[in-house]
C-alpha cells in the first residue's frame, strides 16, 4: 500500500472521482444534479491517492472552508477494495495534511442514503453538526465536524 499526496490533475485522481460520480448518481437520485455542482475537481490543491500493488483505489481532497476548517472532498474507495482500512488511510493523511497546513478542524458532507459513509464518519471521531452553506436546506445531507 502506498499513499501519494497530489492535486486534481492526477490522472488516477480523475478516474476514481468518475467512479465516485457514477455511484453517486445512483444513490443520489433526483437530487443528483444538485449535489454534483458543488464536486467539481477542477481546483483541489490537496489530493491523496492511495495505490494498492500500483493499483489506484481510492482517493479524497481537502479544501479550505474558512480561515480555521477545511472541507474533505471527493472521499472514494474502489468496491473491490472496501472494508480493508483504505479509506480510514485516506482521511488520516488528508487530516495529517490540514493539520501541516495550519487547519484546526474538518468538515464533511454526505448523503444520508451513503449509510455506510455515515457509520464510517461516525467510527473517525467526526461529530454531526448543522447542516453548512448549500446543504443548509437539503433533508438528504448530513453534516460532520472533527477537531483536529
Amino acid at each position: 500500500m502506498n499513499i501519494i499526496r497530489t492535486n486534481s490533475e492526477n490522472n488516477d485522481f480523475i478516474n476514481l472521482v468518475k467512479q465516485l460520480d457514477a455511484y453517486l448518481k445512483i444513490t443520489d437520485g433526483d437530487e443528483h444534479a444538485f449535489y454534483n455542482q458543488f464536486n467539481t475537481i477542477d481546483l483541489l490543491k490537496n489530493v491523496v491517492v492511495i495505490y494498492v500493488d500500483e493499483i489506484p483505489v481510492g482517493c479524497g481532497a481537502i479544501k479550505k472552508f474558512n480561515e480555521v476548517s477545511v472541507e474533505v472532498k471527493r472521499m472514494f474507495v474502489s468496491s473491490d477494495f472496501r472494508n480493508q482500512g483504505f479509506a480510514q488511510k485516506l482521511l488520516q493523511e488528508l487530516e495529517i495534511w490540514a493539520k501541516e497546513l495550519g487547519y484546526k478542524s474538518c468538515v464533511l458532507e454526505t448523503g444520508k442514503r451513503q449509510i455506510e459513509a455515515v457509520k464510517f464518519y461516525h467510527k473517525c471521531d467526526y461529530n454531526v453538526i448543522e447542516n453548512y452553506g448549500q446543504y443548509a436546506a437539503m433533508e438528504n445531507s448530513i453534516c460532520f465536524e472533527k477537531e483536529l
